[in-house]
């Protein structure tokens, strides 16, 4: 990016706020029925939303050391007696901070208002475009006026239907155009979200349906062999140490540590939002289960994660599910 005098440069997105790739091309005009509502924004374009605004302070030194502090911006142009100002600070310098501007007309609230009043009540910004003609320097006095530039149609995305708005400010010093700011919003009404999937449910057999009735009343059963007393899980019909086909049931602690796992990116599933981790358990009876591990973001899990069980309800159209997930424990391990 230059930051020389004369021929002007332009930085697209360069304060743009993340939005699911939402632009304007991206959007269609909803079903061609007549836009009333739109031409009625229509005539908000060429007004002005604010005249003859000046910056709350000048250009100065301690506002760009810490603008590139917080970006992580070393570059030497920006310090020393023939310091310039970042070219991306061309908006901070028009800022009305909490007190606002006097300068604003009233235009662009209308124009929100208007939108509000329809039900396109959400907003977030899709990008901004600067243009710079020269660059800025510490003891410059910034003034501007904005316009709303542009209403588009009505427009269909993800997020829901809505109008994008573009204003425009034209920067000056000492009454020579210095920079010229674009930002542009979508204010739109939100989509219908579709309900969260159901959780899946385990598959109950003969020989687990104890377990599973277990869970249901927050206990968490493991087999026990009563020829050799050895415990077993998942739950199976016969001993698979000494075969014995007999058997009665413990109650685990529920105490646990991480004995492997792995996190889940993809294949994205309904009724899961990855990543998440998956992992062994190993019980401190011994035995070992599948399950999540929750209380602690995936990338911390770890192997020898001191871990409890937690039993959560689930509610589906087919009634209560509940589940056994372990939680970190904090402090621990």
């Amino acid at each position: 990016m230059s930051t020389d005098g004369g021929a002007a440069v332009t930085a697209k997105g360069e304060a743009a706020v993340g939005t699911h790739g939402v632009q304007p091309a991206a959007g269609r005009t909803a079903g061609g029925d007549p836009d009333a509502l739109g031409a009625r924004l229509k005539g908000y374009e060429g007004r002005p939303a604010a005249l003859d605004g000046s910056g709350k302070d000048p250009v100065n030194a301690p506002m760009i050391r810490h603008w590139c502090e917080a970006m992580g911006d070393a570059n030497p142009a920006y310090r020393g007696p023939d310091a310039i100002a970042p070219p991306t600070m061309l908006q901070a310098w028009t800022m009305g901070g909490l007190s606002g501007h006097e300068s604003r007309t009233g235009a662009y609230d209308d124009l929100l208002s208007l939108l509000d009043a329809s039900g396109c009540t959400s907003v977030v910004a899709t990008d901004c475009e600067q243009e710079y003609l020269r660059p800025l320097r510490p003891g410059d006095q910034v003034t501007f006026d904005s316009v709303i530039e542009s209403v588009s149609g009505r427009k269909t995305t993800k997020l829901g239907t809505g109008y994008f708005v573009t204003t425009r400010t034209d920067v000056r010093v000492d009454g020579d155009l210095v920079g010229t700011h674009r930002f542009r919003i979508l204010k739109y009404a939100p989509a219908r979200r579709k309900p969260p999937a159901p959780r899946p449910r385990p598959v109950v057999n003969r020989d687990n349906a104890g377990f599973w009735q277990g869970v249901a009343d927050h206990r968490l059963l493991i087999q026990r062999c009563t020829d050799c007393g050895t415990l077993r899980h998942p739950w199976l019909p016969g001993c698979n140490a000494c075969g014995g086909l007999d058997w009665d049931t413990a109650e685990a602690s529920g105490e646990g540590t991480v004995y492997s796992y792995v996190v889940m990116h993809h294949p994205p599933f309904p009724a899961f939002e990855p990543p998440y981790a998956v992992a062994l358990v190993e019980l401190a009876e011994g035995v070992r289960m599948v399950s999540n591990v929750v209380g602690v973001p995936y990338d911390k899990v770890r192997v020898g994660l001191p871990v409890r069980v937690e039993f959560r309800t689930y509610e589906d159209p087919e009634g209560a599910l509940v589940l056994p997930v372990f939680r970190a424990v904090e402090g621990e391990g």
